[in-house]
């Protein structure tokens, strides 16, 4: 019998991950965000990613980073579920500012708790996004090694 259950549990956290990066597509911030609990905790590992608490905070948020990229679109490249736990590794394309277009590869870890996301870390390279959004940053990384090629 537990195994049907954890196939149930694994089944939903599945869907809701799907459901959750198809909607960045639609830029509206009031479905993306309706994805997550009331008390979800948002993290970044990135250094230019920044965290925040709470349903409400983040749907703010929402708001100017999707103002910022344009045509964003998350592709899920490989999704894996461990229970309520589910690691989405994709691809995000958008253009920043409607200046300049980028693509980097990263991965979230959700936990997924009664249909809703209560906890979602965020694993992408700033060095990536800036080399393909900025010719300064791009200048100034390539000394490190540091090329403006998307990942692949």
């Amino acid at each position: 019998m537990r195994d049907v259950a954890e196939s149930s549990q694994q089944s939903q956290a599945r869907a809701v991950a799907e459901s959750y990066f198809a909607s960045f597509a639609t830029a509206d911030p009031k479905m993306i965000s309706a994805h997550v609990s009331p008390d979800f905790i948002n993290e970044h590992t990135a250094a230019l990613g920044t965290g925040c608490l709470g349903r409400t905070e983040y749907a703010a948020r929402l708001v100017g980073f999707l103002s910022d990229m344009a045509g964003l679109q998350y592709e899920i490249e490989y999704l894996v579920t461990d229970g309520s736990d589910v690691a989405v590794f994709y691809t995000m394309r958008a253009s920043w500012k409607s200046t300049a277009s980028f693509v980097i590869r990263g991965a979230q870890r959700l936990r997924i708790v009664n249909g809703l996301i209560t906890h979602r870390t965020d694993y992408w390279d700033s060095a990536a996004f800036l080399t393909q959004v900025s010719g300064e940053a791009q200048t100034a990384l390539a000394a490190f090694g540091v090329s403006g090629q998307p990942a692949s």
